[in-house]
């Protein structure tokens, strides 16, 4: 899954869905898609990525106590 950092637009290609969805997990390991050489991976926080489109991660991948609410 490509998903886009915040701040630089560049893409990063995440290593470990699982990762991803888990909201007990605030960073990811991702590969940068720049150029043509297979990148070594890197961590990332959830917080600063955003699916391609400029959508933003849904809650539940970054809040593991989504289902209480903003109360």
């Amino acid at each position: 899954m490509l998903l886009q950092v915040k701040d630089t637009g560049e893409l990063v290609k995440i290593v470990e869905i699982q990762e991803l969805i888990d909201p007990n997990t605030d960073v990811v390991q991702a590969k940068d898609q720049e150029g043509q050489e297979e990148q070594q991976p890197e961590t990332f926080k959830k917080q600063n990525l955003v699916f391609p489109s400029g959508e933003v991660l849904p809650r539940c991948w970054i809040d593991a106590n989504y289902r209480h609410g903003n109360d």
